[in-house]
């Protein structure tokens, strides 16, 4: 068994969801004797050999070119599927996060091969890999057998451990494989994150506003909070929809499906669509007037009461805590 983790980067910078996902490939290689290796892909990455060759892997791979400054998914899956095919690898690992999700799909399609995603447990037994993945909005879970000779599985954030150091060190190979303009026909030139607020999909706890907030000007206490915590904030799609929050922030099933060890909901009901994206965080705790909203059957923490009341309170005695 032949495994390759396909490590996000983004400007230089490891993703922590790449640290879990080579974090499982070292649990693998460590209960099935497989051999693994990791694959970086973009422009001056040289650096990040530092970051990942003490992680157990036979070799960290090295696709660096200058027109990769740009992300093009096209370019990506090609880099992704030629390494595979020349490396005769048999699984491949993404973070199942918005790119991996896109990369690994098209990967698929190029290798014509089974594609599980989202996997909150993969476990191998018998010789095959199951996967666990959520269906009907995260309502119920069921395991998955690929049945193709190479295999694509994608680990939801916040679910498998990051990775830990080893003694060992990772051989270098730098890879290279011929692109062209077909490949850069859409790109990413960049993105916008807001500064030192951490990514919703990667934090450990998120605060979300729902239209309970009333107003979009009352978001500062929510974004208050989070900051005490040092948290990301999240919202509704009532909220994105109305322009309140952006849309990067969106948690549910046409946003984004977090998994951290601590969910705050404010104001938010709890309709299905927004249950599907959050419902596998660790702790759930609710505020809400309303005591029948369906976000209250499955928090572990209830506080009835309106939450431009409640947060500045929540957020003073969370401050003593913490001696802030």
């Amino acid at each position: 068994m032949k495994i390759l983790v396909f490590a996000e980067q983004r400007e230089g910078k490891l993703k922590r969801t790449s640290l879990e996902a080579i974090g499982f490939a070292q649990k693998l290689s460590q209960q099935n004797n497989f051999e693994f290796e990791i694959l970086l892909i973009g422009n001056q990455i040289s650096s990040l050999y530092d970051e990942v060759k003490n992680y157990g892997a036979k070799t960290v791979l090295m696709a660096e070119d200058e027109k990769l400054h740009f992300l093009s998914s096209a370019a990506y899956s090609k880099i992704l599927s030629e390494s595979v095919k020349s490396k005769s690898i048999d699984t491949i690992l993404f973070p199942a996060t918005q790119m991996g999700k896109e990369i690994s799909s098209l990967v698929a399609i190029k290798l014509n091969c089974g594609l599980a995603n989202d996997c909150v447990n993969l476990k191998f037994e018998n010789s095959n890999f199951i996967a666990t993945r959520s269906i009907y909005s995260g309502k119920s879970l069921i395991d998955v057998k690929i049945n193709s000779e190479i295999k694509i599985f994608s680990l939801r954030p916040n679910v498998f451990k990051v990775a830990e150091k080893k003694e060992s060190t990772s051989q270098i190979e730098k890879i290279e494989i011929a692109l062209n303009e077909n490949d850069f026909k859409s790109i990413v030139k960049s993105t916008s994150i807001a500064t030192g607020k951490p990514d919703v999909v990667e934090a450990s706890v998120i605060i979300s506003g729902g239209r309970g907030m009333k107003s979009p000007e009352n978001f500062i206490l929510i974004e208050e909070l989070a900051s005490t915590l040092n948290a990301a904030t999240g919202a509704s799609r009532a909220v994105v929809d109305a322009s309140w929050r952006p849309h990067n922030e969106q948690v549910g099933q046409t946003g984004k499906t977090v998994s951290p060890n601590l969910y705050i909901a404010v104001g938010i009901s709890g309709a299905i669509q927004h249950l599907a994206g959050m419902s596998s965080s660790k702790c759930i705790v609710a505020i809400n007037k309303d005591k029948d909203a369906p976000i209250f059957q499955i928090t572990d923490y209830g506080i009835i009461g309106d939450a431009l009341t409640i947060l500045p309170t929540f957020n003073s005695e969370v401050k003593k805590i913490l001696g802030k």
